[in-house]
């Protein structure tokens, strides 16, 4: 073999590595965990039209095991070393649309009382204000890391779903539809402080993002 060619990857070997890489990465077990919470939503979505006490408990169910998916793809992500690009554009989506099929769906049911039309308003604005500010963050190249505010939220506004897609088919002794609502109003609550947060975290970067053009054409 030839001085200074040893360990040399020819074009197409080296293509080949890096399918494989692309591959393993697709395939990673933290991203097949938010696929999975993605291809959960319509199975969701299905049990409303399904009559039955146990229908809203096995929904309740497969609601549950999918955001606690949202644990552990991000937990086996660090864990791994497995941390990757489509994984970190794929779970906040994944959150997103899970959150939002079922808040939509228990409206259109009218499994929510209408004052409690409230919060959901204001935690689906508040998901479409974030992914504005993020996507805007990304092309300056500035990341908006999620404070323990925000997971705070996440964890109540998943448990007051929870007990609503149960509601009228709990026990009788226990108000579980009035439980989730007041739930559902705290998870409000905090979705506004916290997309106060990230909304003026923004705006910073966008006053020194203007600086630095003037300064530039200067």
């Amino acid at each position: 073999m030839p001085r200074g060619k040893i360990g040399r990857l020819s074009p197409t070997e080296r293509e080949m590595k890096n399918r494989s890489g692309a591959c393993i990465v697709v395939t990673s077990l933290p991203n097949i965990l938010t696929y999975a919470r993605i291809l959960v939503i319509p199975l969701l979505v299905a049990t409303f039209y399904i009559n039955g006490d146990g229908v809203r408990w096995g929904a309740c169910v497969l609601f549950l095991t999918a955001a606690a998916t949202d644990f552990f793809d991000g937990y086996l992500a660090r864990s791994r070393n497995q941390v990757s690009n489509l994984g970190r554009f794929l779970d906040p989506i994944a959150d997103k649309l899970l959150v939002a099929a079922v808040l939509l769906m228990l409206a259109g049911f009218h499994r929510l009382s209408e004052l409690a039309y409230l919060p959901a308003v204001v935690i689906l604005c508040r998901e479409i204000l974030v992914s504005g500010l993020r996507e805007f963050l990304a092309e300056i190249q500035v990341s908006m890391p999620v404070s323990r505010l925000a997971k705070w939220k996440t964890a109540l506004q998943l448990a007051a779903l929870a007990w609503l897609l149960v509601g009228d088919a709990g026990p009788a002794w226990l108000p579980v539809r009035t439980v989730g609502e007041t739930g559902l109003w705290g998870a409000a609550i905090l979705t506004i402080v916290t997309g106060y947060d990230y909304l003026k975290a923004s705006l910073a970067h966008m006053r020194a993002e203007r600086t630095d053009q003037r300064d530039f054409e200067k």
